[in-house]
């Protein structure tokens, strides 16, 4: 087996044991990225010699015998919307290519503070704002598994960058489901964290982020197994005082034993794609097997919570991105954006705060279900993944996707956590479902996605198709 096939945390561990060199493990990273990223298109800003900087500086340290992280060594990539000091934060956008930020954002200098070693930075769409990946500055990524489906958004270039094996942990981000849905896509593992887990902050940012954009989007991992996932959560989380969002919660350590699961199978008024509903099924029975509870339930008001997600984030576009969108985007975003914009309403102000203060009663009655059953097992998506550019279709199109994607709008309103969990193949494409539980309470869906990967074993990295 070859360095870059290793599982994060074993690689780790052969390092830190002095089996393999820094240097080494990088090297490895850097020929499979040369091999297969021009078939993908998943890395688009190269970080080869920092990277090889990095990994000198790696060993020497070992050499000296000097205490090191959990992840030193260890080859990863980030998004190109967070800062990583040397680079620019394109976000997908060609007008914003040569602006070089001088500083890391902090879930890149937490990570390189447990050792982590950047070997590049993944697409996204513009203005990370599509659960499709493509734009005029670096073109689109393709899914590896079939190039006539998204490898997801706006997380598309992180998800299959760790599906062919371009480094075991990449860095996502999620507002409304694109961490999770191109981890659905590509066949991986993606964890949304609760909302202040893991700080965020751009220093290149000319001003705060919209409200809701602040209450909805975080940072988190992607990888092939929950053992990788779990390493990049914890090096992410820990404190940056530039982010006063940022909780000092603890890290639970998981559930005394099984749970109650509520299931969710139906979002009333609307078909669920079969293998949607096979995998939820196989799901329900492995956990079953393992001890847990399962019952179906439905989560409080579903589609009216999803609704809220394009009613408020639309209300902050709308004041504080469309300019900037509609004057530097391309094409596609642009269209996409008309497209959503059409199902949202105009607010006022007064409609608008009546919508933020909604969303408390929200974050209630969901905290109340969740207590009656701590871990929800819901679909990723009602739809097996996406053709290319279906948003690009008008405004009916966009609402059958936004439809679609209810599981991952109503969860990111409320801030709640979520974890993809591929469930294998069908009809060629990746399958999965996801796991969702109360804020702060990310242990919980890790245990039961530890359940879920015990029968059917961590994935392993594909060559593209």
């Amino acid at each position: 087996m070859q360095l870059w096939q290793l599982e994060a945390a074993d690689l780790a561990q052969r390092i830190k044991a002095r089996e393999v060199s820094c240097v080494e493990a990088v090297r490895s990273s850097l020929a499979r990225l040369e091999a297969v990223n021009p078939r993908v298109n998943a890395v688009v800003d190269g970080c080869a010699d920092e990277a090889l900087g990095a990994a000198a500086q790696a060993d020497a340290v070992l050499a000296k015998g000097e205490a090191t992280g959990p992840l030193h060594g260890v080859p990863v990539t980030i998004k190109v919307n967070v800062d990583q000091r040397g680079h620019a934060t394109t976000n997908g956008v060609e007008a914003y290519r040569s602006v070089v930020v001088k500083d890391d954002s902090p879930v890149v200098a937490n990570l390189q503070r447990t050792g982590a070693i950047v070997v590049g930075r993944t697409n996204t769409p513009a203005f990370s704002m599509r659960w499709f990946t493509d734009n005029a500055a670096h073109g689109r990524t393709l899914n590896p598994y079939n190039a006539d489906v998204t490898p997801g958004g706006s997380s598309g270039g992180a998800a299959a960058a760790v599906a062919v094996g371009i480094g075991a942990i990449a860095h996502g981000n999620d507002q409304g489901g694109s961490i999770r849905y191109p981890a659905y896509a590509c066949g991986v593992y993606g964890l949304r964290p609760s909302f202040g887990r893991v700080p965020a902050f751009n220093p290149s940012g000319g001003s705060e982020r919209p409200m809701v954009v602040q209450l909805t989007s975080v940072q988190g991992p992607l990888a092939r197994n929950v053992r990788d996932l779990r390493l990049a959560f914890a090096a992410m989380a820990q404190r940056d005082v530039r982010d006063p969002w940022w909780a000092p919660a603890p890290l639970e350590s998981g559930p005394a034993g099984p749970v109650s699961v509520a299931l969710c199978t139906e979002l009333p008024g609307y078909a669920c794609d079969p293998e949607v509903a096979d995998a939820l099924q196989r799901a329900a029975r492995r956990l079953e097997r393992a001890g847990y509870r399962v019952e179906p339930a439905q989560p409080p008001r579903l589609r009216e919570t999803a609704d809220l997600w394009l009613s408020l984030t639309m209300a902050d576009s709308r004041l504080l991105v469309e300019e900037a969108l509609m004057r530097d985007g391309d094409d596609t975003i642009r269209q996409a954006y008309r497209a959503m914009d059409a199902h949202a309403p105009q607010f006022d102000t007064v409609s608008y705060m009546r919508a933020l203060a909604a969303r408390t009663g929200l974050m209630r009655e969901w905290a109340l279900f969740l207590q009656r059953h701590p871990l929800l097992l819901m679909p990723v998506s009602w739809r097996h993944p996406f053709p290319v550019d279906a948003d690009q279709r008008g405004s009916a199109a966009m609402r059958e996707i936004l439809d679609a994607q209810s599981p991952l709008l109503s969860t990111a309103i409320l801030g709640l956590p979520g974890l993809s969990v591929p469930m294998g193949l069908r009809h060629g494409l990746p399958t999965g479902v996801q796991l969702v539980s109360d804020r702060f309470r990310e242990d919980l869906c890790l245990a039961a996605a530890e359940v879920l990967e015990a029968e059917a074993g961590p994935v392993a990295a594909i060559d593209p198709a």
